[in-house]
């Protein structure tokens, strides 16, 4: 059976890791406080982002398993969206005060009948902008990253496809040849003599 020994004892590092920095979030997320509308919201962010970093810690040392981090659409679409959706309608009817768009969502909600169960649930708002994040972070997976395509060889200069024949040059060529062509030499009258020169003495 195989040993996954120094894999284990890293990835529970790890993950301790990312537990403490959300443990010290929430902490901060307490130091906020929810009594105004802006302390509300910078809570609830870090909250978020603690969440987010938990789902996210299970995938650090991705990249040396080969793999790539990728956004999944679907996940996105059919697991995200909705949770964005009830998160952010139960957390702006749970705001302190009067804070952006809560008249409209209490008055939505008391039109559908469900204004009790956004106050009910609303009371775990905490917990809710925490699993916001969490499904934020569990909406990435790591994928195989694709293999690099190896540049091709040089395999010399390119060559015609036809090559022309050695036996037609063109035109220029001839030419060419025919100027090259040494000059024959002068004729000698028949009726001449030859005349032989002795050299002198």
């Amino acid at each position: 059976m195989r040993r996954y020994g120094m894999y284990d004892a890293s990835r529970g590092l790890t993950l301790a890791f990312a537990a403490a920095l959300a443990g010290l979030g929430l902490w901060g997320a307490t130091e906020v406080g929810t009594q105004t509308t802006g302390d509300f919201w910078i809570a609830m962010l870090i909250l978020a982002a603690a969440g987010l970093l938990m789902a996210l810690s299970n995938h650090v040392g991705t990249w040396t398993k080969g793999l790539r981090l990728r956004l999944s659409p679907s996940t996105f679409v059919l697991a995200f969206l909705p949770v964005l959706v009830c998160v952010g309608w139960i957390l702006i009817a749970s705001q302190p005060g009067s804070g952006w768009q809560e008249g409209r969502i209490h008055s939505w909600s008391d039109s559908i009948g469900i204004l009790g169960l956004v106050h009910s649930v609303g009371l775990w708002r905490g917990v809710l902008a925490f699993g916001f994040g969490l499904v934020l972070g569990l909406s990435f997976d790591g994928v195989p990253a694709p293999p690099e395509e190896a540049a091709p060889g040089y395999s010399g200069p390119a060559r015609a496809t036809t090559p022309r024949p050695a036996d037609e040059p063109v035109a220029a060529e001839r030419r060419w040849n025919r100027r090259r062509e040494p000059a024959p030499p002068p004729e000698t009258p028949a009726d001449e003599p030859t005349r032989t020169r002795t050299p002198a003495r």
